[in-house]
């Protein structure tokens, strides 16, 4: 069975809800503190959303240096799994395993809804097998969640095709109504909305299962 990696980080308050997404989703998964060096007994990574270190300086600048984050960026250069979530996408920004940036909402304001988001991208570990075009009911719950980056790199993703998912009705200003990215290999994707908190009928839908089986089936062929 696939074998997941949750990290905690001081401030982390929606890893049960990973573990619980990642489980109905057909894997198993276990909380790594975040002063663990080793990931290589997992088959994927998952940095869930909270408030890494208090968000202070940034939401996620601290995060980026905990002793966890060399063995991230070393499972990813590997071609494993990693996706960060919310807070995860945030220090996955600060540790320059993605492009670009998060920033405060244009409305300044903290967002907390259901969101519907179109799939742009059928082949990143998150999306592999999801169509395009897919709507997806997913929700949202940040404050910095608005995605920002120079036009050059905003070319260079839409060129390689890197925007893994785009909100139908921009919530927070983001550019180019992005809510995901990955990297040019695919397998790092981070997304502001929370798949894990769409798992279930009795939380209004079930539409983050489809994104949790396709990074579990991934994790399979990385």
């Amino acid at each position: 069975m696939t074998k997941a990696a949750v990290v905690v980080f001081p401030g982390s308050n929606c890893e049960h809800d990973a573990v619980s997404g990642l489980e109905v989703a057909g894997a198993t998964a276990t909380l790594v503190w975040h002063t663990e060096q080793d990931l290589s007994g997992f088959d994927l990574v998952v940095l869930p959303g909270g408030f890494a270190h208090g968000d202070y300086l940034r939401p996620g600048a601290l995060a980026r240096i905990s002793p966890v984050m060399d063995a991230v960026s070393a499972f990813a250069l590997r071609g494993g799994p990693v996706v960060g979530v919310c807070n995860g996408f945030q220090v996955l920004t600060e540790a320059g395993l993605l492009p670009g940036a998060l920033q405060k909402n244009n409305h300044l304001s903290f967002n907390c809804e259901d969101s519907m988001l179109i799939v742009a991208n059928d082949r990143s570990s998150l999306t592999r097998g999801v169509a395009k075009g897919t709507r997806l009911s997913i929700p949202i719950n940040h404050f910095s969640g608005s995605y920002v980056c120079d036009d050059e790199t905003l070319q260079r993703l839409q060129d390689h095709d890197q925007v893994v998912l785009r909100y139908e009705v921009n919530p927070n200003g983001s550019l180019d109504d992005i809510a995901g990215v990955c990297n040019e290999a695919g397998n790092v994707v981070g997304l502001m909305p929370h798949p894990e908190r769409a798992c279930s009928n009795l939380l209004g839908s079930t539409d983050g299962l489809v994104l949790l089986r396709a990074l579990v089936e991934a994790s399979v062929f990385a």
